[in-house]
């Protein structure tokens, strides 16, 4: 086996996501915030937050592909630097979920209240309860976001390391508060504008959940532009497809099974690539029941389903579908030509297969 060819059980994705909870759950419980030297009293109840949001059982996509980011970059030897950096992404995907939440009036997450419904719960008896989750949410966002900083911190990067990895980090961030904004310009009016939809897609999703997490380890490990280029070939489509069969999973998936309640993206009028198809192709009286129907915070049972059969009505869904195999072909196909180790083509490819057919 040639010294950068990972070993087997490297790459097994059970055991990889096991050891970024490891270090997770080690640096939240035993690492004390730097501001706050001594957390009495209610402060705590920040902290415990924060642990009970990033420690519930999560995908850990971002971190695993950091990891396999690494390896594609032929990296090789201690591993305790590269999955602090994949996990510290986990803090700020955290950061990135509450704020989104709070933007999006989210009531579940992962099946469970949003961090804002959640401290108004545990608040209800302030006559501001709801405010005061909301503020307090913010609150856990931006410390999910400091802490992500405090754990990159501790990987202990050499200067040419913290060079060649934090422009990348930098763009990360800087992308998905964009994609951020333009999400929040887009909702709640429904277009045929597939464009700005899937520029949303693209800054929101594409960038920030797959391609700037696997170059991020790749850059690690020192790669090169033309294997930074290769990541992107493959991770850009991918993300866009994982995207599109979010807005499909938010139109029609089942709550058991998603974790959120299928009324959200129709209530709040999320301008997804499915409904401007939609829109795209309905008739007039359905435009108009679309414009009425979604993005009315109100909208019932029977509300939620004439949307469905308009949305199967027009074929929308069925052309998204085909959208999400031509990028999952498409991911592949620049698999094959990346030049990435085998072992790393392989994990990459079941990777990219659970990413797109899945059913939450």
């Amino acid at each position: 086996m040639s010294p950068n060819t990972p070993a087997a059980d490297v790459l097994d994705l059970r055991r990889l996501r096991t050891r970024i909870d490891a270090v997770l759950t080690g640096f939240l419980r035993h690492a004390p915030v730097a501001a706050v030297p001594a957390q009495r009293g209610s402060a705590r109840e920040l902290a415990r937050a924060l642990d009970d949001f990033v420690l519930a059982p999560a995908k850990r996509i971002r971190p695993v592909l950091c990891v396999l980011g690494w390896h594609a970059g032929g990296g090789s030897g201690n591993e305790e630097r590269i999955l602090r950096l994949a996990a510290s992404l986990e803090l700020f995907h955290a950061f990135a979920l509450i704020h989104d939440d709070i933007m999006d009036a989210s009531e579940t997450r992962r099946g469970r209240p949003t961090a804002h419904r959640a401290f108004a719960a545990r608040h209800a008896g302030r006559c501001d309860a709801d405010a005061f989750g909301t503020g307090a949410a913010i609150l856990l966002g931006d410390l999910a976001l400091v802490r992500a900083d405090e754990l990159l911190h501790t990987a202990q990067l050499s200067g040419s390391e913290y060079r060649a990895v934090l422009p990348l980090m930098d763009a990360m961030r800087a992308e998905l508060v964009h994609g951020q904004y333009l999400d929040l310009m887009t909702t709640g009016t429904i277009t045929p504008d597939i464009e700005c939809a899937m520029a949303v897609n693209l800054y929101k999703t594409a960038k920030y959940t797959v391609e700037r997490p696997l170059q991020l380890g790749a850059a690690l490990a020192g790669a090169d532009p033309a294997l930074l280029r290769a990541c992107s070939a493959f991770a850009l489509p991918l993300g866009e497809a994982f995207q599109l069969r979010d807005d499909l999973l938010g139109a029609f998936g089942d709550p058991r099974l998603t974790g959120k309640s299928a009324c959200e993206d129709f209530r709040s009028g999320k301008a997804t690539v499915l409904m401007a198809l939609a829109v795209r192709r309905a008739g007039p009286d359905e435009r108009e029941q679309l414009a009425r129907l979604v993005g009315d915070p109100g909208l019932d049972d029977e509300g939620v389903s004439r949307v469905r059969r308009i949305l199967d009505g027009t074929g929308a869904p069925e052309a998204v579908e085909r959208m999400i195999t031509g990028r999952y072909d498409a991911a592949l196909a620049a698999l094959d030509r990346s030049g990435f180790p085998a072992d790393v083509v392989s994990v990459l490819r079941r990777l990219a297969a659970a990413t797109v057919h899945r059913s939450a």
